[in-house]
């Protein structure tokens, strides 16, 4: 749904940076070609970070609450993630800083004309 609302925005001209995690490889492709499709911009940057790095980073303690048993279905732990295989942009958040992801975001979309 939420790349369809992208898509809608993009094809009235407003740049739209969503944050999701999007598991699965195929709800991926079916937004990118939606994209395509409508002859709008689409730009998949993987935000990359070990499980473990995760589980440190979570604020909202879902790793903790899925290690004691209180919640199932988290994604990567005992839920599939599929790894994009060809992103536009791969950030290995756990070796960048965030200034340093941010600008490789921002280098990307100059470079395609979408900054």
């Amino acid at each position: 749904r939420i790349g369809l609302v992208a898509q809608v925005l993009a094809r009235n001209g407003v740049k739209a940076i969503v944050p999701v995690i999007a598991p699965y490889a195929d709800s991926r492709a079916a937004v990118r070609a939606r994209h395509e499709t409508s002859g709008t911009p689409y730009v998949e940057v993987h935000v990359a970070a070990p499980v473990e790095v995760c589980s440190v980073r979570d604020v909202k303690g879902l790793y903790a609450r899925q290690a004691a048993g209180e919640i199932s279905g988290l994604t990567g732990v005992d839920d599939p993630y599929e790894q994009p295989e060809a992103p536009e942009l791969r950030l290995d958040s756990h070796r960048q800083t965030v200034q340093e992801s941010a600008t490789a975001v921002q280098e990307l979309l100059a470079a395609r004309r979408l900054a």
